[in-house]
């Protein structure tokens, strides 16, 4: 142990496991500054590239980052074990927090597993099949065509987030940036430093990403961008016809950028979409089953271009192989029986938002949720509102974990919401924040 950091080791990796391990465990904390290499090298009595080699390795794996002369230290949202554990909501709290869909509105699974098994049972997929269901691109394709999205090769991915990295992975390497929403969903936050890949924030408005924000993103070397079509975590922000075109028309002028595009929320949403897909070289559109269908069901849809698809298909060979077949067939199965009625599930969700947000509104409270479950409510201190809800009796995200550059805010998953729960909600979110206003004006 060395000291006041609890790092040792001989070796690179040796030290880097151990940084990792403290980080983990808390012992290091986010933001907390690391050594200079040469300080650590002689405490360790190690030669300083061993530590620079160390936190090279931290910095691929998205543990630490370094800023010049200002030195090393813990990023704010570390790629390590258990870190993203959602804090334990107290009894008797209503959680508006988790982000998860409505229970009462995901099918029932039962029906179609138990078809699916037993077809199953009669001839068991075995080694050496053909990784996608053909119903399922079939179904696929023809929604992608009718919402057009350009025709392109077709795979099935463990998910959106899997898709995300495994096209981050096809075409960049370590040290590359990749543009990203800000605020945007956590998960993409952590994934791309974690991989070994530099954030540039875009901000976004309830339009989608806005067009100045990427060009300059562009423009300053991100190589590639990550956008949500719709139903934006956290914002509830859609890609409109407008915003579209604008954002067309940047990728055009760079199209060697890579782009990635979310529309996790297909199924929810009652918004059209407007693809960005096939403006740039190398172009990748993902489908998640996971909000309509529920979010065991780890299955995504993905398109591209045909290098992109190819090197996705190709390691996903050395890798698991393939997506269950037993759950593709499954989510056929569910499509075929209309087991989720899209317009409806939409307009429940929208009913929610609305009657938040106006709620809101009659608190003099801004809020934005254009689409999908949840509304993103800017505060003047995210760590005040967040208590203060929690003292009476909501629980809600706090915005750090989806922002990277953009003012403080708080997320409210809106899916279960009553429309009794949304006046006192609304006037709690407005005592919440009016202290912290009265302490900045004066």
């Amino acid at each position: 142990m060395l000291g006041e950091y609890p790092i040792e080791g001989r070796g690179a990796a040796e030290i880097a496991a151990s940084v990792e391990r403290a980080v983990g465990s808390g012992e290091l904390e986010p933001g907390q500054l690391l050594p200079p290499m040469r300080e650590l090298a002689s405490r360790l009595g190690v030669n300083p590239n061993t530590v620079a080699a160390a936190y090279r390795t931290l910095r691929e794996r998205g543990v630490i980052e370094t800023a010049g002369r200002r030195g090393s230290r813990v990023r704010p949202k570390p790629a390590t074990t258990g870190r993203d554990q959602l804090p334990e909501v107290p009894a008797g709290v209503r959680d508006l927090s988790s982000g998860n869909p409505d229970p009462a509105l995901l099918p029932a699974l039962a029906p179609a597993l138990a078809v699916v098994a037993a077809e199953c049972d009669r001839a068991p997929v075995l080694y050496g099949v053909d990784p996608v269901e053909p119903e399922l691109e079939r179904m696929a394709r023809a929604e992608l065509a009718a919402d057009g999205v350009p025709d392109g090769p077709f795979t099935v991915t463990s998910g959106s987030l899997d898709a995300a990295e495994r096209v981050l992975l096809a075409h960049l390497k370590p040290g590359d940036a990749v543009a990203v929403e800000d605020p945007g969903w956590g998960r993409t936050l952590d994934l791309v430093p974690a991989l070994g890949l530099r954030t540039v924030p875009v901000a976004v408005d309830d339009e989608g990403p806005r067009a100045d924000a990427l060009r300059r993103a562009l423009e300053s070397g991100a190589r590639a961008l990550i956008v949500t079509a719709r139903a934006h975590n956290p914002t509830g922000a859609a890609v409109s016809a407008a915003r579209a075109r604008a954002l067309r028309a940047v990728l055009r002028a760079h199209p060697h950028t890579l782009l990635i595009e979310d529309d996790h929320g297909h199924g929810i949403v009652d918004l059209p979409l407007h693809p960005l897909a096939g403006v740039t070289h190398h172009w990748a559109f993902v489908r998640s089953v996971a909000k309509a269908y529920g979010p065991d069901l780890r299955l995504a849809t993905l398109t591209g271009d045909e290098v992109t698809v190819d090197r996705v298909r190709g390691r996903q060979r050395l890798g698991p192989g393939w997506v269950s077949r037993l759950l593709q067939r499954t989510v056929v199965r569910m499509w075929a029986d209309g087991a989720v009625t899209g317009p409806e599930v939409a307009a429940a969700y929208r009913a929610r938002r609305e009657l938040l947000i106006d709620a809101l509104a009659d608190h003099g409270v801004e809020a934005h949720g254009r689409s999908g479950m949840n509304v993103w409510v800017p505060v003047p201190d995210e760590t005040a509102a967040v208590s203060r809800l929690l003292l009476e009796g909501w629980a809600v995200a706090p915005g750090a974990r989806y922002r990277l550059s953009t003012p403080p805010a708080v997320r409210v998953t809106v899916s279960t919401l009553t429309p009794g729960e949304a006046g006192p909600l609304a006037a709690a979110v407005a005592r919440a924040v009016a202290p912290a206003k009265g302490r900045i004006q004066a």
